[in-house]
């Protein structure tokens, strides 16, 4: 373990060098948070039903989307992508380290480093900044509950292993078609249409919130933001986490045999 822990953290280090991406990250994000919850409002304001998340909770929901951005499984790793389309995986086949964990370990890195860079700021902005400019009824709210807060915080490590969990098996894929072209845009669309970045999930219909729950996708943003909100109640919140884990251990077992059935005939390019 302590070489996978040395991956981690060296990745780690070096992602977080990265400061301007994740300034620019920070501000594009707040343009289209500030662009969301304006459409949400005149949604609320126009609708004659009265929703299941309130618009305080939907504003928070938007906010936590935006600064968890980082956390959604949206792309591959391109350092992997590159290896493999330049045959220098061959080399990562040599390392006396499992490939699997080896990759799943730079995943963590990959997710940690740019959430922890874009997560504060945007909770500042949002929770701080805006009442001073008179937007006080768009800004992010504290947790209801210190046990929210705590339970929160579990739930984005349930979300962390997740989403690592889904981009190595995205990384597997890359050994079988060589492009990640067509599986990042098929998980960006699926994760973030099924995981609430686009729509909060509690604002579909009541036929699909059986079928939202059953899907990975809800892991990575709704439920932890809901449990923030006290739309889950605290209560309910280790539901989540084993909604989170099970999902964890089905991709790692589903990136695992993809992997090993590769692995038994690898066609290694580059020259």
């Amino acid at each position: 373990m302590t070489a996978y822990w040395a991956i981690v953290s060296t990745r780690f280090r070096a992602l977080l060098q990265y400061r301007g991406a994740a300034l620019a990250g920070v501000f594009t994000q707040l343009f289209f948070g500030l662009v969301r919850v304006m459409i949400l409002e005149a949604f609320y304001r126009a609708s004659t039903a009265r929703p299941s998340l309130s618009f305080p909770q939907a504003v928070d929901y938007i906010w936590l989307g935006q600064a968890m951005l980082a956390l959604f499984p949206w792309n591959v790793d391109r350092d992997v992508r590159d290896l493999v389309r330049s045959g220098a995986v061959a080399y990562e086949l040599c390392r006396p380290l499992d490939l699997y964990r080896l990759w799943f370990s730079r995943a963590v890195a990959l997710r940690t480093a740019p959430l922890l860079l874009r997560l504060v700021p945007m909770f500042v902005i949002a929770m701080l900044v805006l009442p001073l400019v008179g937007l006080g009824e768009w800004r992010l709210r504290a947790p209801v509950s210190t046990a929210a807060a705590l339970l929160f915080l579990a739930t984005v490590v349930g979300a962390l292993l997740l989403s690592c969990a889904l981009t190595t098996l995205m990384n597997v894929t890359l050994l079988w078609t060589f492009s990640e072209l067509g599986i990042t845009r098929l998980i960006a669309t699926l994760a973030t249409i099924l995981g609430g970045l686009i729509i909060p999930l509690p604002l579909f219909p009541d036929w699909a919130q059986p079928l939202l729950w059953a899907l990975p996708f809800s892991g990575a943003l709704d439920l932890p933001a809901r449990v923030f909100t006290g739309h889950i109640p605290a209560a309910h919140a280790p539901w989540v986490l084993v909604h989170q884990l099970s999902w964890s251990v089905v991709l790692i077992i589903a990136g695992r045999a993809l992997l090993r059935a590769r692995l038994r005939r690898l066609v290694v390019q580059g020259g």
